[in-house]
């Protein structure tokens, strides 16, 4: 009986329980769903039958949102999941009324019934899980982020590729579910004339825990180049201003080290704080600071500056915005119906049933920005520009 995802030891490691709102994954709702996608439906598949879904990881976001998400949709069943243990699988299993458990995701793979996929472990596993999933001929869900590196996400992407009669999706980032429809159609009517910078704060208002636990976040093995927030909070940009092509950063680790699931002091490889510089492809210069050792901060907040407007996100992302000869910002109508709402699993399970073409986030997107977070760790390290792609 194997305790982890691969052959190593299980690490010391406390994994923490939380979900907290404002990182739920969400996925914009863009009008009415896009018929026959670049990957067309098993012709062999009854319409009748259902989508048959295996679950590998099912930690705190598995089961409040992923799980939830795939019972509601009539079309789907989920029929296996494979946690850490046959322990942990059972519990998962008898709590969610899923009919089987495995101690080990191979044996989950090698289960012919199944029809895809929800990978929901550390970024460490899911190169390894996505590309062995899509050998065994079965779509795939991965959570958000994509990979420990860069060149673990195109080893992702290509495996994708020599399989395009299968759906590969990301998870896409929640921050900006509520702002982007918003900000995507003030940016493209031209409200803001020529775009010239961007301030992108995100900011935590605690003050750091010297002794905390050691969070899979904070360890390389685990999270590999994904620094905070960074990549997700990039992920929403591009979809409101397109991608960079230059980066320079510098980081650092404030808090040097935290405890380990033993009690005992462990050195921390991830910084907790980072300030980053981009240039977009348009010319336009970018300013993000992410920091979780910022205590009594003014949280996250957005400013996009351009030739003739403005446009402010404040922390409970209400948006503002002005042009030329205004006095100052007002704020900007964001009806709820107009809004981005979570859909992921219903656009996935649609995606394989040939009914819908998979817009946020395909495999292609998280190249991207996994190549950005990268080029932010190798910057911070040399002191040196990084240029895109890697």
């Amino acid at each position: 009986m194997k305790k982890d995802f691969d052959d190593r030891p299980t690490p010391g490691l406390k994994r923490r329980e939380f979900l907290a709102v404002g990182t739920l994954p969400l996925v914009a709702a863009l009008g009415p769903a896009n018929l026959v996608g670049r990957r067309e439906a098993d012709a062999s598949r009854s319409p009748q039958q259902p989508i048959r879904v295996g679950l590998i990881g099912a930690g705190a976001n598995a089961r409040a949102v992923h799980i939830p998400g795939f019972q509601r949709i009539p079309e789907c069943q989920i029929t296996a999941v494979a946690n850490r243990s046959m322990e942990s699988s059972r519990r998962v299993a008898d709590e969610f009324n899923i009919p089987r458990a495995y101690a080990d995701w191979r044996d989950l793979l090698d289960d012919d019934s199944i029809d895809a996929v929800c990978i929901g472990t550390w970024p460490y596993m899911h190169r390894t899980l996505t590309v062995a999933a899509l050998e065994s001929g079965k779509h795939v869900l991965c959570q958000a982020r994509m990979a420990n590196t860069a060149q673990e996400a195109r080893d992702m992407l290509d495996a994708s590729l020599r399989h395009p009669e299968l759906i590969s999706q990301l998870v896409p980032t929640s921050q900006t579910y509520r702002i982007d429809n918003a900000l995507k159609r003030m940016i493209n009517d031209g409200f803001l004339g020529e775009i010239l910078s961007v301030e992108l704060q995100r900011l935590q208002t605690r003050f750091p825990t010297v002794d905390g636990d050691l969070d899979w976040r904070h360890d390389v093995a685990f999270s590999g180049y994904n620094t905070l927030n960074i990549g997700a909070s990039y992920e929403a940009m591009m979809r409101w201003l397109g991608r960079s092509n230059r980066v320079m950063a510098m980081s650092k680790v404030h808090v040097p080290y935290r405890r380990n699931g033993s009690g005992d002091l462990t050195s921390v490889g991830v910084a907790d704080h980072v300030d980053i510089l981009f240039e977009l492809a348009g010319g336009a210069q970018v300013h993000m600071r992410a920091s979780e050792t910022t205590g009594l901060s003014t949280g996250n907040h957005t400013w996009i500056y351009g030739s003739e407007g403005t446009i402010h996100v404040d922390r409970r992302q209400n948006v503002f915005a002005g042009r030329r000869g205004d006095s100052e910002l007002a704020q900007v109508p964001n009806p709820r119906e107009a809004q981005a709402y979570y859909r992921v699993e219903e656009e996935f399970i649609n995606a394989i049933r040939g009914i819908e073409r998979i817009t946020m986030a395909p495999f292609e997107t998280g190249v991207h920005y996994m190549e950005w977070t990268e080029a932010v760790y190798r910057s911070s390290q040399t002191g040196q520009a990084e240029y895109l792609p890697l």
